[in-house]
């Protein structure tokens, strides 16, 4: 079909039933003309134009954004993230393919008409296709919120008929358009509901129908004030201790002599000094994500009060690994990721900056920062080979890294040391590049990858910075690492048994 020629005269095979089709869209359209709408004409054409150019969507995303969940702020940019492709698609493929002609509005009401009419072609609807990639976009990351915007969503598409600029065909044809965006971005960034766990080993905890026993220490630097009065509203009983942080580890300490389940709200680094208390007192962990990354939170699907009070009350807890290391001069656990070499610097300047330009921006200052103080190689000796890389990282747990997203784990207690080294050679501009941008799961003929459940190296010269979760120390000498299997119990409302 050329595309400049019009619908209604398409001399194809099977014009006759096109022809039907379309001559039974142009008679919707003019029933839906003829109909009588109760309440419509105050609301429908008005809120047709807010949505032109994305505006009522732009401020759907920021009214969702502002209630500063992560589940919904990550709505809020999938929903802006399908729009965009389904407007680029329409703008580049839809309109440009098929040139349909408006209806004619001669059968439309004056009062209905927009005091603007459109002037490219018909097919398919833009407006539809936007509602619907914003509307589906949101849904597939919170059902909530998804169902908040659909009824707009839907009335923006009708609007479109109802003014009289589209038939009902360009506006099914541009929903549907617009709800493949949204499926095309999930397949690029996965929801967090796609990483489902695998079945993880559940584990006897006390139900606390009204959080009588949990004892929970907030870190008052993260910001946790309004997470804390929500869980207060949610569990009356349960105790907590909200304090600065330089006197974190004193009051979980102190929690732990009481507390028959300890609890735990803040970023990564406090979530690993409450995991080392709960390990050697044996007591169950409850952890509220109060941080910036929230990686170990957010892995046992804990997003927010709601998830944590509903897994308090029922008991639901789960047994995960926990990483530890050993050095010459101390030991320490770690639930997510421990580093050495150059990645613990880029670390501390990547958050120094990020706050003030963002990550992605603040991860390419930081390696350039890095790679100006003329950095050198890590010196180690593993299973009795030296060798010089630029970082090694290590898991626990397997990451694994889908489409665009970050690296997730999907199963807390495999039993494996994740490993993954950037290899010394060479000029590290564009691996120590990657490894900032997108973090070390980034895949090179550079990197290397192996699972592991122990790991011993040697010959770390003095003061090396050791990163893990979140906290740099200094290192020297020999460390080991291992994992502890299915060692900490900890509150998870998606745990399974196995």
């Amino acid at each position: 079909m050329s595309p400049d020629v019009d619908l209604t005269a398409v001399p194809l095979p099977g014009r006759s039933v096109l022809r039907r089709l379309l001559a039974a869209d142009a008679r919707l359209f003019e029933v839906a003309a003829e109909r009588n709408w109760p309440g419509a004409e105050r609301v429908l054409p008005r809120l047709s134009r807010s949505a032109n150019h994305g505006v009522l969507w732009c401020a759907a995303a920021a009214a969702i954004a502002a209630t500063r969940t992560p589940r919904a702020r990550r709505a809020a940019v999938r929903g802006m993230a399908s729009l965009g492709l389904a407007s680029l698609t329409i703008n580049t493929l839809g309109k440009r393919s098929v040139r349909r002609p408006r209806p004619l509005i001669t059968s439309v009401p004056a009062v209905r008409r927009l005091k603007r009419q459109p002037i490219t072609t018909s097919f398919p609807s833009g407006h539809a296709a936007s509602a619907a990639a914003f509307a589906a976009g949101v849904a597939l990351e919170s059902p909530a919120w998804g169902a908040a915007v659909a009824p707009i969503a839907f009335s923006v598409a009708m609007s479109r008929v109802y003014t009289g600029v589209h038939f009902p065909s360009d506006v099914l044809a541009g929903a549907a358009l617009g709800v493949g965006a949204a499926f095309a971005v999930r397949a690029l960034v996965q929801t967090r509901a796609q990483a489902r766990p695998t079945a993880r080993p559940s584990a006897d905890a006390p139900a606390l129908p009204e959080g009588d026993g949990l004892v929970m220490v907030a870190n008052q630097a993260s910001g946790t004030a309004d997470r804390v009065s929500v869980l207060r509203t949610a569990l009356p009983a349960a105790e907590i201790v909200e304090c600065a942080p330089e006197d974190v580890v004193a009051e979980l300490e102190k929690a732990a002599t009481r507390a028959r389940v300890l609890g735990v709200c803040g970023g990564d680094g406090t979530v690993n000094a409450a995991a080392e208390i709960a390990l050697r007192r044996g007591l169950p962990l409850a952890v509220l994500p109060g941080g910036t990354l929230n990686h170990f939170a957010y892995d046992l699907g804990v997003e927010d009060e709601r998830d944590l009070a509903d897994a308090l009350r029922e008991g639901e807890a789960v047994r995960v690994d926990v990483g530890r290391f050993t050095t010459d001069t101390g030991s320490g656990v770690f639930l997510n990721t421990l580093s050495l070499g150059v990645y613990p610097e880029l670390v501390r300047e990547r958050e120094h900056w990020s706050p003030r330009i963002g990550g992605w921006a603040a991860g390419v200052l930081a390696a350039l920062r890095v790679l100006r103080a003329d950095c050198h190689p890590l010196e180690v000796e593993a299973a009795g080979r030296r060798r010089a890389v630029w970082m090694l990282f290590v898991g626990n747990g397997l990451y694994h890294r889908r489409g665009l997203g970050a690296g997730r784990r999907t199963d807390l207690s495999d039993g494996r040391l994740d490993v993954r080294v950037v290899n010394g050679s060479g000029h590290p501009a564009l691996r120590l590049l990657s490894a900032a941008v997108a973090g070390p799961l980034t895949r090179s003929p550079s990197h290397a990858a192996v699972q592991l459940g122990r790991l011993r190296l040697s010959g770390i010269a003095p003061d090396t910075p050791l990163a893990y979760d979140g906290e740099v120390t200094p290192v020297g000498g020999r460390m080991a690492l291992e994992v502890l299997p299915r060692a900490l119990t900890v509150y998870s409302p998606r745990a399974t048994a196995s």
